[in-house]
């Protein structure tokens, strides 16, 4: 057994996300979004060589020495996986490991509306789900791959750095292939995936502009494509991918995202008022005639208000959603100003009981 198993299988009994290994500091887990520093000794330099190296295979060794951050998964029988990030830094040698749920939560269980499954009802298009770090873009990804395994019988490619949910099959098929064992780069996976006769490509990260270009390419000639982008609003995302091309070609980008865009969904987990667990926030823009329209026009600046009078066709601003929280109880006032571009309205629930 190595000796970060037993603090990773202490880390799941204790519901954290992460585990934080640091030079000079003790063990250090983030729970409920906060983190927190064990009753651990320091790890010295060489205690935290010995106990992240005990876990890499040579090959990891080798590429952690040679570009000085390494991006890997490592798996518990019983206990879970684990993704990890080492990195060198100028106190030396950290890793940081996300801890990936044995089981895939199923959709309902996510706290998504009704919305998300008719949208994955498409068999083209683009779906992307966004937010930051952290936020649950990978287990809801994860779900809406296991909603469409399970409802239809499809050949789902998925292309991951590195894979951290493991898909069974079950009414389709699920390839998985990871970055640096299976495949070089996004792009030259998504390459190679227009002649494997994909029904649903799963995209970790939308990283790069051949990465974006080649989604699209393959939303618009026949493939349901679900990804990821970092981006902390769909008005911001349609405008990232936009100005991620070239000026001459935007135009045209812009005429076929809103062709294709069925929906972004931003995320954004909050901790619950009662502090017994994340509670997600959501942002919802679903890919209308009239939301093609602003696309097309370069109007995305009214985006928002556009979701605003949709309500009724699934649309939700992520200030919406937080409302609804308060209003309910399940956050208060505080967090949701501090998650809010618009903190102000929500001043008068501060010294209002939840």
């Amino acid at each position: 057994m190595a000796k970060l198993d037993k603090i990773f299988s202490a880390a799941v009994d204790a519901k954290a996300s992460d585990i934080h290994i640091v030079t000079n500091e003790p063990i250090i887990i983030r729970h409920l979004g906060r983190l927190q520093k064990l009753q651990h000794p320091p790890l010295t330099l060489a205690q935290c060589q010995e106990v992240i190296f005990e876990i890499l295979t040579a090959p990891q060794k080798k590429t952690l020495e040679q570009t000085f951050q390494l991006d890997f998964i490592y798996g518990i029988p019983g206990i879970g996986r684990f993704r990890g990030s080492a990195m060198l830094h100028q106190r030396g040698l950290s890793a940081v490991f996300r801890i990936i749920p044995p089981v895939i939560p199923p959709l309902d269980s996510l706290g998504l509306p009704d919305i998300i499954k008719q949208i994955l009802g498409n068999h083209q298009g683009l779906i992307l789900v966004t937010g930051a770090t952290g936020h649950g873009k990978s287990t809801t990804l994860a779900a809406m791959i296991d909603y469409i395994n399970e409802n239809r019988a499809h050949h789902i490619l998925t292309i991951e750095d590195p894979i951290e949910f493991i898909h069974p099959f079950k009414k389709g098929v699920v390839n998985q292939r990871q970055l640096g064992t299976d495949t070089l780069t996004y792009a030259n996976a998504l390459k190679g995936a227009l002649r494997q006769d994909p029904d649903v490509i799963m995209i970790g990260e939308l990283r790069d502009l051949e990465t974006m270009s080649l989604a699209i390419t393959a939303a618009e000639t026949g493939h349901l494509v679900i990804g990821t982008l970092s981006t902390s609003s769909a008005p911001k995302t349609v405008e990232r991918i936009i100005d991620s091309f070239p000026s001459e070609e935007q135009n045209q980008i812009r005429a076929m995202l809103s062709e294709i865009l069925k929906a972004i969904i931003t995320q954004r987990l909050i901790p619950a008022a009662d502090g017994s667990q994340m509670v997600l926030a959501l942002e919802i823009l679903i890919g209308t005639l009239s939301m093609a329209n602003l696309i097309r026009d370069s109007k995305t600046f009214q985006i928002p208000s556009m979701m605003q009078t949709k309500k009724k066709d699934g649309m939700q601003l992520m200030d919406d959603s937080l409302m609804a929280l308060i209003q309910d109880g399940r956050i208060s006032a505080k967090e949701a100003m501090s998650s809010s571009s618009k903190p102000d309205q929500f001043k008068p629930y501060l010294n209002k009981p939840n």
